[in-house]
């Protein structure tokens, strides 16, 4: 399977910083249907006592209703979903190819499940996530011929 990159909307909360909070603010949306692809939930590091939620994929009236709700509301960040077989070096790979390309990352979160690789890139504009777009597939393809090759 080859990798696909996809732009997406991370959806996004500032709360507080304590037990029970997460599930509090999934709660709405796992009633209305939720099947998130995607969470996160980090202390935030400049303002004390905070954390941030992020989730994906949100999408429908019932559930953007209910992400709402739990203060969940669709984030400025331009961010890109990787997917795709995983290979040895492949998040090196892409890495290194934002970087040779000039493009800052805001975040970036992958994981291998299986022989499937799949991670979420935000960038500080969107150009940047346009930019990396064909970057992350030139990156992706030239690893998968290099161990078809070994």
């Amino acid at each position: 399977m080859p990798i696909t990159v996809k732009s997406i909307v991370l959806w996004r909360a500032e709360v507080e910083n304590q037990p029970g909070v997460l599930a509090a603010t999934m709660e709405a949306s796992a009633k209305a249907g939720a099947d998130f692809q995607l969470v996160m939930g980090y202390r935030h590091a400049a303002a004390k006592g905070k954390a941030v939620i992020e989730v994906y994929p949100v999408a429908g009236r019932k559930l953007t209703a209910a992400a709402g709700t739990a203060g969940l509301a669709a984030a400025p960040i331009p961010a890109l979903l990787v997917e795709g077989d995983n290979r040895p070096g492949l998040g090196y790979a892409i890495a290194q190819a934002l970087g040779a390309g000039g493009i800052n990352l805001a975040f970036f979160i992958g994981q291998v499940i299986g022989r499937k690789f799949s991670a979420v890139a935000g960038f500080e504009a969107p150009e940047d996530a346009k930019k990396a777009s064909p970057l992350i597939r030139k990156a992706a393809a030239q690893k998968a011929a290099k161990t078809a090759r070994a």
